[in-house]
């Protein structure tokens, strides 16, 4: 875990609390980067999850105004596009009195213009922090090792841990308490499950996770690379080039493949490959599964990874699913279309779930990844876990930026 850089110290002065007396918080945030939720504890998550109800209660029902984060700026850096991601943290920075700074990739180019450690002191020297939104985990892990503010991941290829706050927060505020559900997972191995993968447990939760069978890679020696894909019984594999050769392995039965995450190890030409190094497919990353035992055996709590959608949906509280083709991803729609085959959540994965089933889903949504008739069902809590969003990324820079203590009396979780 990460320790905390030392910055400048910053007191709101609030008045009188009107939510009741402050309690007693040993938990202290500020100046942490937020790059994965596995750098935080239960407690640390369970209190940025307080700080949103409390912030959600004072400002929405009890209309006061709060300027936390008066004369702050912040950097937003996204190399992806949104709708919910930047609009929370535009309209949630403003409304607590700071500055939020929109940049795409017109404006700032991580890397490419200029290098990810001068980005990381620029920024410092002008803002306050910085949420970014890009391509590869290890381009936040720069940022935060060279900057002298905050870091929050706004999105990466691996962890999309802002997305898991807003979702527990609408858990709590459904359910009552977290302790004791089991999510059930149904559909892509990509950040969102990681993020859950990285928390879940330590909030009591049971995880029961499906996705499609993994694309194994195997070596095969230098310039060869075999694919297997599992259940087909019989070796799909072709050989790729790797040098002046298509970037694809071509599979009858599934159209192209296209190996977009690997193509600069796979085409070096004098490359050595390893099963680990060129994994490609559905399933979590092989090292989030292993810390994610980790948590589920240090917190007595249940983990489920299986390649049948109702199996993994059988007694869940909460089904939930993402995106099965994510931005970068276009070219391999076609592939994926038919490898989910069968993941789209309906009523009849929602038979065997829970009697007090709820879903879950990031948006934007496909109808082919859950149907209507789950998606505007009164069980579907989609839009009030957009909205949430907004009050947990107010926490996040909350809590990251100020000495605040909320006033409203902690959940219970």
């Amino acid at each position: 875990m990460r320790r905390p850089r030392s910055r400048k110290s910053t007191n709101s002065n609030l008045g009188q609390p009107r939510c009741g007396q402050p309690l007693q918080n040993k938990v202290q945030l500020k100046g942490r980067d937020l790059l994965t939720l596995k750098d935080f504890t239960g407690e640390e998550i369970k209190y940025m999850l307080w700080l949103s109800a409390d912030l959600k209660f004072r400002i929405k029902q009890k209309g006061e105004y709060l300027p936390l984060l008066q004369g702050k700026a912040l950097s937003m850096i996204f190399e992806k596009r949104s709708t919910r991601t930047r609009l929370s943290t535009e309209t949630g920075f403003a409304l607590l009195g700071g500055h939020p700074c929109f940049l795409t990739t017109q404006d700032i180019h991580l890397g490419v213009n200029e290098s990810l450690t001068d980005t990381a002191r620029v920024l410092s020297s002008m803002t306050d922090a910085v949420l970014a939104r890009v391509y590869k985990q290890s381009d936040l892990d720069i940022l935060a090792k060279e900057a002298s503010i905050p870091i929050v991941n706004g999105l990466s290829d691996l962890y999309h841990p802002i997305q898991i706050l807003a979702d527990y927060l609408t858990l709590q505020e459904h359910y009552g308490s977290l302790k004791g559900l089991t999510l059930s997972w149904i559909g892509d191995g990509n950040n969102i499950l990681h993020s859950i993968m990285m928390s879940a447990a330590k909030f009591g939760m049971h995880l029961q996770a499906a996705t499609p069978k993994r694309l194994e890679v195997q070596n095969q020696g230098a310039g060869r690379v075999i694919l297997f894909l599992k259940p087909l019984g019989k070796d799909p594999s072709m050989s790729l080039r790797t040098s002046g050769g298509p970037r694809y392995l071509l599979i009858p039965s599934l159209g192209m493949i296209i190996l977009r995450e690997y193509k600069n190890l796979l085409f070096k030409g004098k490359a050595k490959f390893s099963g680990q190094e060129a994994h490609e497919g559905y399933e979590p990353d092989p090292s989030v599964i292993k810390l994610a035992e980790r948590y589920a055996k240090e917190n007595s709590t249940k983990l489920s990874l299986t390649n049948d959608p109702l199996e993994a949906a059988r007694g869940g509280n909460v089904l939930i699913t993402d995106t099965w083709i994510s931005m970068g991803q276009e070219e391999e729609k076609k592939m994926r279309l038919q490898a989910f085959q069968g993941y789209q959540i309906t009523m009849k994965t929602a038979k065997v779930a829970a009697s007090d089933w709820t879903f879950l889903h990031c948006l934007p949504r496909k109808p082919e990844e859950v149907d209507d008739e789950v998606f505007y069902s009164p069980r579907s809590l989609v839009f009030p876990e957009a909205e949430n969003r907004k009050w947990t990324i107010m926490a996040i820079m909350v809590s990251l930026l100020t000495d605040y203590s909320p006033q409203l009396q902690k959940p219970k979780f």
